[in-house]
Formats: C-alpha cells, sequence, structure tokens
C-alpha cells in the first residue's frame, strides 16, 4: 500500500468520524435544548419524545445530504493534495531506481526549495558521491595490483617450465614442479580475469564487431566440450545448431563458450551427459547447454555471477577453477546486448540459456 493510500484511509476515517461526532453533538443540542423548553411549557413526555425523533431524522438527512457529499468532496482535495505533496517523493523513487553502480556519477534533480525532500536529495547525492570514489578506488587497486602481479607470475612460470626442461630431476621432484607450474597456471588465470573484469567495469575493454556465423563457433565449442569431456567420459551432444549469424566480437563469444563448456564439465558427473542447441526464438538467437552435475540449490542461483561465487559445494575443493567464468560470460552477453540465464534442478540438472540478438540487414 502507497503512502498517499494509507494517508487517504485515515484521512477518510478521521473526517467520517467527525461528521458522526457533529452529528451526534448537534442533535444532543438541538434536541435537549428544545425537550426541556417544551418540558417546562407543559408538553407531555410523548410530544417530547416524538419532537426529539423527528429532530433525529432532520439532523441525519441534513448529514446525508449535505455533509456527506462535503465530506467526500473533501476527501477528493485531500487525496488530489496528498498526490501534489508526494510528487517529490515518488520522482525521487523513480530516478533512484535507476541508479546503478556504473551510473554513479549522476545526480539526482533537486527541487531547489529547501524543503525536506530537497534536503534527502542533497543526502542521497552525497551518498552515490562517496559510492562513486570508492568503486573508483577498488578498480583502481585491482587494475594495479594485476598489473604488479603478472610480472612475477610470468617470471615464476617460465622458470619452472625452464627447470622442468631438464634431465636430472626425479619424478618425485618433477610431480612436485608440475603442481607448482599448475598453480601459478591458476593464479595467473585469477589475474587475467581479474583484470578484464576491472577494465571491463571501468569501460576499458573495446569489442571488435564485426559480422560472423555463429554456429560455426558453437560447432567448435561442441568439439571442445568433446574433448574436454572425453577423460571423464561424458557424453557430449549437439541438439541442433541452426545457421544463424550475428553482429558481435568473435573472439569474446567463443571465449564465452568456452567458458560454459568448461562449468559444464568440470560441475558434472563421470559418465553424465552435457546438451548443447543453437536455433532461433525469434529476432533473437538462443544457445543452451545443460549437463547432468549436481546442480544449484535454488536459493543460490541469484548469487551465480557473483565474482568468486562457486554453488556447488560439493565440488569447491575437487574442481579447479577461480569463480570468475560466469562473471566473464554475464559481462560478455551484455556487452552483447543479450541475457544469459541459468536454471538447475539440484541432483538432476543444471541448464545455461543466452540469447543473442540477430544481425539486422
Amino acid at each position: 500500500m502507497t503512502i498517499r493510500t494509507r494517508l487517504t484511509l485515515w484521512y477518510a476515517v478521521v473526517l467520517f468520524a467527525s461528521l458522526l461526532a457533529m452529528g451526534t453533538m448537534a442533535y444532543f443540542e438541538i434536541a435537549e435544548s428544545r425537550g426541556e423548553a417544551l418540558r417546562k411549557a407543559g408538553v407531555s413526555a410523548d410530544l417530547v419524545d416524538l419532537d426529539q425523533q423527528q429532530d433525529f431524522g432532520d439532523i441525519a438527512e441534513i448529514l446525508i445530504w449535505c455533509g456527506i457529499p462535503a465530506a467526500a468532496l473533501a476527501l477528493a482535495g485531500g487525496w488530489w493534495l496528498m498526490k501534489k505533496a508526494l510528487a517529490p517523493v515518488a520522482n525521487l523513487t523513480s530516478a533512484a531506481e535507476k541508479v546503478t553502480t556504473y551510473s554513479l556519477s549522476e545526480r539526482l534533480p533537486r527541487s531547489g526549495n529547501g524543503d525536506e525532500l530537497d534536503r534527502m536529495t542533497e543526502v542521497f547525492n552525497a551518498m552515490t558521491a562517496r559510492l562513486d570514489d570508492s568503486f573508483h578506488r577498488i578498480r583502481e587497486f585491482t587494475l594495479h595490483a594485476s598489473h604488479e602481479l603478472k610480472t612475477p607470475l610470468t617470471i615464476l612460470h617460465s622458470e619452472l617450465e625452464t627447470e622442468l626442461g631438464t634431465d636430472h630431476l626425479t619424478s618425485e621432484q618433477r610431480e612436485k614442479l608440475e603442481g607448482k607450474l599448475d598453480e601459478i597456471q591458476r593464479l595467473t588465470k585469477i589475474v587475467d580475469g581479474l583484470t578484464l573484469l576491472t577494465r571491463a567495469d571501468a569501460g576499458e575493454v573495446t569489442l571488435n564487431f564485426e559480422t560472423f556465423a555463429l554456429d560455426e563457433i558453437v560447432r567448435d565449442a561442441f568439439e571442445d566440450a568433446q574433448m574436454l569431456a572425453k577423460p571423464q567420459g561424458i557424453q557430449v551432444e549437439l541438439a541442433g545448431c541452426q545457421k544463424i549469424t550475428v553482429h558481435g566480437d568473435r573472439h569474446r563469444l567463443r571465449q564465452l563458450l568456452l567458458n560454459l563448456t568448461d562449468n559444464a564439465v568440470k560441475y558434472n558427473q563421470p559418465q553424465g551427459r552435457i546438451t548443447m542447441s543453437l536455433q532461433r526464438a525469434g529476432n533473437l538467437a538462443q544457445f543452451t547447454m545443460s549437463n547432468s552435475g549436481a546442480g544449484i540449490p535454488p536459493e543460490k542461483l541469484p548469487r551465480v555471477f557473483d565474482p568468486f561465487f562457486r554453488g556447488d559445494e560439493s565440488h569447491n575443493f575437487a574442481v579447479d577453477g577461480c569463480g570468475l567464468g560466469l562473471s566473464i560470460a554475464k559481462w560478455i552477453v551484455s556487452a552483447h546486448r543479450g541475457t544469459i540465464e541459468i536454471g538447475s534442478f539440484p541432483t538432476e540438472s543444471t541448464t545455461v540459456t543466452v540469447t543473442l540478438p540477430l544481425e539486422t540487414n
């Protein structure tokens, strides 16, 4: 219930209660005064009661024909006045709903009349300015930290590869070095993902849009999925792949499909299944990928695109990954004016659906 509706209801209750009180007071004032005068004049009690009943009817008639219309008019006027008075609140709410992490630099319009609502708008603008500054500092820190980490990681990676290339290592030493190399590669992947997301959030990533056949990279992703799934005995099926042309960044969309494929394989069960398809859905290209993994609990689905979030707790330590793949996928799809959704049935399957606008001539 809105504030205006609630205030109007309270106003109506007070108004009609006042009207009833006025009628009651008027009846007792008039009826008792006339009754006293009639009794002093020697009029019988029956006639006095009859006169009071007539007075009650007259007052009730006045209330019905005059009081209620006046109250209704006052109620309509009160509704209009409350609408005018609360209009700035509605405008402020509408403007605040449009504020996102990408529009924190924008300021809500102020009325300039210095009232409470104008003051609240000023406070809200100051708060968004502080948030914008905080997000800017976080982005700068992440970019600088990622940049500083790349050099030592590259050096360590090169040194480990060089050492692994020597012949004097025992099998135990080689195994340890390979484990270290895997961790270095994992850290490098995290740093690269953070750098990409931070630059994308700051609007510093440029996409190279071109017209190309989306079905071609879907078939490439299908072949990649077969190779990735083979060690676990997972069956991969391409249920359908219509010829579809889109306008987008081939490299980024290829990265999108690779991230989804990687997740579908990692969060699956041995001897499981992956199904992929590409088809037209009106003026959209719709790509779906489902797997037979453990699924994602319903309460965790809203967070699957958050950085570093990993919903499958049973696989969090057993599965290699850093929790950035879906965040990157979300950014790629949004940059192409598309949508990405995930539906899951725990212990049964998880399905990712990506829609992209078709190429228009």
